[in-house]
């Protein structure tokens, strides 16, 4: 890799989830048998893990822990490739998610913070951005106050060579107003899943939400998610398009985003067009919803298996390029 080789720098959270698969959420009070566990590194370290896997190096410029938790979150960093800049925080462990993902793959999350909620300013101090690089910004380091503070101030004095990737995440209604309107306006893409384009705008369908979205952005660049339907394109403030999803048996949604998201930042580094771009996203999700677990987004050989000539023949792209 050359010095000048783009990075996906992520200053998101990596967490440890505790995925429990399970007929159907209990009812309150109630309880009911797992049919089966796992346990592995998630949240940041999917969308890392799947662009990594597609060909765009990967930098973890987040917190991590001391402790059981953090020493899986090192491993799973290690076994990708990705490397972690700042040293373990001491006396504070990695923190952990517990899934419950359903019969139908549907997941639901509890999230506990752990080290990765204590990020500061002299942890972004010590990742020397570059000109070229892709900065990933998570929407649940919003939440947490030292996270909000060091990142709030850091990504306005980012150059405008560097491109930034924020995803809003499901808990936009708790984030603080400044700090979200502050990251959406530097924004070069904006990622999100319709339901919280819809929490964003206040308005349902994907392609006005998205229209929305652009318009509060400086940049306007957009693609919201909307699972087996494929997701919605905003291209520099163009008119939103709806990008075909592909058909599949899901058997676990858990991280599908994120495997979309890596996947598309991979591809539009590699050269593709935002259209392109999606369609290779959405191949990707629609391939890590058909394995277990929260990191499966697929390599880029899989994905060219199931693409095929798409780019070229399929409607997906020549309903949009007329």
């Amino acid at each position: 890799m050359s010095l000048t080789a783009p990075r996906l720098v992520h200053v998101g959270n990596v967490v440890i989830d505790l995925v429990l698969n399970i007929p159907q959420l209990p009812q309150t009070g109630g309880d009911v048998l797992a049919t089966g566990s796992l346990m592995s590194a998630g949240g940041g370290f999917n969308v890392m893990a799947a662009a990594v896997r597609q060909g765009l190096p990967a930098v973890y410029g987040g917190v991590l822990g001391t402790g059981p938790f953090a020493d899986l979150a090192k491993q799973a960093l290690a076994a990708e490739g990705i490397p972690a800049v700042s040293p373990p925080e001491p006396g504070r462990d990695t923190g952990f998610v517990v899934c419950m993902v359903d019969a139908a793959g549907e997941r639901t999350f509890v999230t506990t913070p752990g080290a990765e909620a204590t990020l500061r300013p002299r942890h972004l101090a010590a990742l020397a951005v570059r000109p070229g690089d892709w900065v990933y910004v998570s929407g649940y380091s919003l939440l947490y106050p030292s996270n909000c503070a060091a990142i709030g101030g850091w990504i306005p004095t980012l150059p405008a060579a560097v491109q930034v990737v924020f995803d809003p995440g499901p808990l936009v209604q708790e984030m603080p107003a400044q700090a979200l309107e502050s990251v959406l306006h530097r924004a070069d893409w904006v990622t999100c899943s319709a339901r919280e384009a819809g929490l964003l705008t206040g308005v349902r369908q994907p392609e006005a939400a998205a229209a929305l979205l652009a318009a509060r952005t400086t940049r306007g660049n957009i693609i919201v998610r909307d699972g087996a339907n494929g997701c919605v394109v905003v291209a520099a403030g163009g008119p939103p398009n709806r990008i075909d999803g592909f058909a599949v048996h899901a058997v676990d949604t858990n991280g599908a985003g994120d495997a979309h998201t890596g996947a598309f930042l991979a591809a539009l580094v590699c050269g593709k067009t935002p259209t392109e771009a999606a369609v290779w996203a959405n191949a990707s999700a629609a391939l890590a919803v058909t394995r277990r677990g929260p990191a499966t987004g697929p390599s880029a050989k899989d994905v060219e298996k199931m693409v095929g000539g798409i780019l070229k023949l399929d409607k997906r792209l020549n309903r949009l390029d007329e």
